[in-house]
């Protein structure tokens, strides 16, 4: 069971010069090991990118929000490069902040990739895996009895943004000691709890 995150972890990563793909503003974290699997090439223009995700919301759905967000890929030398990403909210939904967790991470992305997507959101996850989105397009943005689905702004924008990538959507069980989950769910809540607090448009 996971015991906490560490406090170096916690801290920002250093500066990492970028030479690589995207013009992304990346950094390398000195903890983490680079992974197996390696940059992937179409042209020269497509990379693997990990993006792991979380929302969090205080009193949901009438308190303050925040979403975390972290990217990864590895390149070609093996080294792990990592952007973080995190904005909190005065008043939003926990599930608002897991689409805009998934928003902030496409829209980092300055050229087309190959994407995993972690998340601990059914809400997320299953619109995709499970088609449900394709119905809710099908039927004008309408669910089960003609009822109109919630959060479309989000959605509109989630499907923009994801639109130029190839993604997969995975689903992990959330404050079960999955790391990047844990380091999502610090970023997400430390955001919601902070004193610069944004205003979603949304609700």
């Amino acid at each position: 069971m996971f015991s906490g995150y560490p406090e170096s972890l916690k801290r920002k990563p250093p500066s990492w010069g970028l030479a690589a793909f995207c013009d992304l503003s990346w950094r390398r974290h000195p903890l983490l090991k680079a992974e197996s699997k390696k940059v992937i090439l179409v042209g020269g223009k497509e990379m693997f990118v990990k993006i792991f995700t979380d929302g969090a919301a205080r009193g949901n759905p009438d308190g303050p929000g925040g979403y975390g967000c972290v990217l990864h890929y590895t390149d070609a030398k093996g080294e792990l490069h990592e952007k973080r990403l995190s904005k909190g909210y005065v008043r939003t939904t926990n599930n608002r902040m897991e689409l805009m967790a998934a928003i902030a991470g496409f829209e980092a992305l300055k050229c087309p990739c190959k994407v995993e997507l972690y998340s601990d959101s059914k809400y997320l996850v299953d619109a995709f895996n499970q088609h449900w989105i394709d119905g809710w397009l099908k039927k004008g943005w309408k669910r089960g009895k003609n009822e109109p689905v919630k959060n479309t702004d989000l959605w509109k924008r989630l499907l923009k943004a994801k639109e130029p990538h190839k993604v997969t959507f995975i689903w992990v069980k959330g404050h079960d000691g999955h790391e990047m989950n844990e380091l999502c769910d610090f970023l997400a809540t430390t955001a919601a709890d902070g004193i610069d607090l944004s205003v979603d448009e949304g609700i």
